[in-house]
């Protein structure tokens, strides 16, 4: 058996903002859409998708680490930016709300916490050089 897509499947009762939020601001690139009298989709891409398991000790970590209690549910969804810190502002301009704003991990990467469309928790991480 081979895996070929991992494909995140969001239900948003707001449909245009989330597909903007995502295509428009954030920068996921559409590679199709459907629509017809039963509902409308939208797939978008990323370079790279991967799949984390983390047990509830190492999830309680992240979340102290990246806004200093524990504050996600069972799923978040991470982006790797290239600036963290300046995708957070962009996105927090396009509606989504900021939980924690760009902190150095322990991790040496640069991450913040954000509640966004179609009721997603994102973390945005910017890989720090090893210096």
């Amino acid at each position: 058996m081979t895996v070929k897509e991992l494909r995140l499947v969001v239900t948003a009762d707001d449909y245009d903002e989330a597909v903007a939020f995502y295509r428009d601001v954030l920068g996921l690139a559409e590679r199709e859409s459907y629509e017809s009298e039963d509902g409308r989709v939208t797939i978008l891409d990323v370079e790279r998708a991967t799949l984390e398991i983390a047990d509830p000790n190492q999830a309680d970590f992240i979340d102290r680490v990246e806004v200093g209690r524990r504050v996600a549910g069972k799923y978040r969804v991470a982006f790797e930016v290239d600036d963290s810190a300046e995708t957070t502002r962009t996105l927090a301009a396009a509606g989504a709300t900021v939980i924690a704003e760009p902190t150095r991990t322990p991790w040496n990467s640069l991450n913040a916490r954000l509640e966004a469309p179609g009721g997603l928790q994102l973390t945005l991480f910017t890989e720090l050089d090893l210096k």
